[in-house]
């Protein structure tokens, strides 16, 4: 079980803060320091698509230049750029038992953990 992400990010605050209050110990991977892999990266994209796992929504994305935008078509371009910018990846991703949840939601973590 390990909660990905960068400390900054406000949906990632969330999710650390919920897991805190509730009493959950999760050891946290960030991207900034300790970066993704590439093998990560597919694991992932067995689970979820590359669509859902690059947030076009954030900071990053705006940014990027719009012939970089463009050029992230499939999934070896999507991997690709979040290995070049992780913070690229819609966050926090909880790994847990296997599987992997994308983003915050109190009640998909309560859910998960057991918690009411």
């Amino acid at each position: 079980m390990k909660l990905y992400g960068i400390p900054n990010c406000n949906t990632v605050k969330k999710a650390r803060t919920w897991l805190m209050e509730n009493g959950v110990t999760i050891p946290f991977h960030d991207f900034k320091k300790q970066g993704v892999s590439e093998e990560l990266l597919k694991v992932w994209l067995k689970q979820i698509s590359w669509e859902k796992l690059v947030n076009r929504q954030g900071t990053t994305w705006r940014q990027l230049p719009d012939e970089a935008k463009a050029a992230v078509c499939d999934e070896t371009s999507a991997i690709h750029l979040m290995l070049e910018k992780s913070s690229v990846i819609k966050r926090p991703v909880l790994e847990m038992d296997g599987k992997i949840i994308l983003g915050f939601d109190e009640a998909i973590y309560q859910t998960q953990f057991g918690k009411k």
